[in-house]
């Protein structure tokens, strides 16, 4: 590990097998928390380049407790959290619509960091046990067709980083590695980065991780989600190929929403959100923004050929009362 710390610390840029090397012994408790913390700092001085994140990925799944799951066309949706927004819970809501409209969704994620309610806070509040077992979680997917992947649970070797990143409190080479680093092994999906440089690493580092089909976006109101604000930048990761877009709800005559139309709450009111956007009462910018995020993420899924095609499978999904059983069957099923 020294002989890596100098090398960062003298603004030499890690091979990926030196990536490797020194994720491996941050896995195994084998740094100490100085070293962890050099590293953290040391590396976001450097830049954290699409190899290092792609090697430092590989090294913490295969850490990871293994959720399978039989649908290769499963997706999770998530971002690295960051923005500062203060948003409800716009992908862990898109998630039951997904679920709704027929995809699997193993949505991984955890308690806020930054912000004031993560996916696990309102999930929590909507009655879903997080200590359900991994062996329920698998079952989850397979007889519901949706689970949510706590990543504490699932990723033991993280509780050596714990205390380092918690002491910064600066981003770091974690925040990525969170949304690429699924339990069930997912190959698709949408993932929300806060800052727009990160576009094009977190494409890359994808690309390098050989996905199948993911949407990397950035809101140009700073959201790590598909904005309906204002416009969108996206990078289409689809079996080694780039294409680089944009999005602005205009495009499908829908109205720009204002940030404090998306604003949340404490977990009890972001829950109370989700339920009334899945039960269809919510209507206005909070449901047209979850609709919107679902879209693009059935389109990654091969559910929908186009994005647009995929906003009328969301509207489905609610108005058939699939999206809210899908949050109801999850909830009974987590808690046996």
């Amino acid at each position: 590990m020294k002989a890596i710390l100098k090398k960062l610390i003298e603004e030499q840029t890690l091979t990926a097998t030196e990536a490797t090397e020194a994720m491996t012994l941050i896995m195994n408790g084998e740094a100490t928390q100085a070293q962890l913390g050099a590293f953290i700092t040391a590396l976001r001085l450097t830049g954290e380049t699409p190899e290092i994140i792609a090697a430092c990925a590989d090294v913490m799944r295969a850490h990871a407790t293994p959720i399978p799951c039989s649908d290769p066309n499963a997706i999770d949706i998530v971002g690295t959290g960051g923005d500062g927004a203060h948003t409800f819970n716009i992908s862990t809501t898109a998630a039951f619509v997904i679920a709704g409209a027929g995809v699997t969704v193993a949505k991984h994620g955890s308690y806020g960091v930054s912000s004031r309610c993560g996916s696990a806070n309102v999930l929590d509040e909507l009655g879903i046990n997080l200590a359900y077992s991994p062996e329920q979680m698998a079952t989850c997917l397979e007889q519901i067709g949706i689970a949510f992947l706590f990543a504490p649970a699932l990723h033991p070797a993280m509780k050596h980083v714990v205390g380092p990143r918690k002491e910064l409190g600066v981003w770091s080479l974690f925040n990525i590695l969170g949304p690429l680093c699924n339990p069930a092994a997912v190959q698709r999906g949408l993932t929300g980065v806060f800052k727009p440089e990160l576009l094009p690493i977190v494409a890359e580092a994808c690309q390098q991780l050989n996905v199948q089909h993911q949407l990397i976006v950035h809101g140009e109101d700073g959201l790590d989600e598909i904005t309906t604000t204002t416009a969108t930048q996206l990078i289409e990761v689809k079996e080694g190929h780039t294409r680089a877009f944009q999005f602005h709800p205009n495009e499908w005559d829908l109205p720009t929403a204002t940030p404090a139309d998306l604003t949340g709450g404490e977990p009890a009111q972001n829950a109370a959100i989700t339920r009334a956007i899945l039960t269809g009462e919510l209507t206005g910018p909070k449901r047209d923004i979850v609709l919107v995020n679902a879209a693009f993420t059935l389109y990654t899924a091969g559910k929908a050929n186009t994005p647009q095609e995929g906003l009328s499978l969301a509207e489905e999904s609610i108005a058939s009362g699939n999206a809210t059983a899908k949050l109801d069957a999850l909830a009974a099923a987590s808690t046996r």
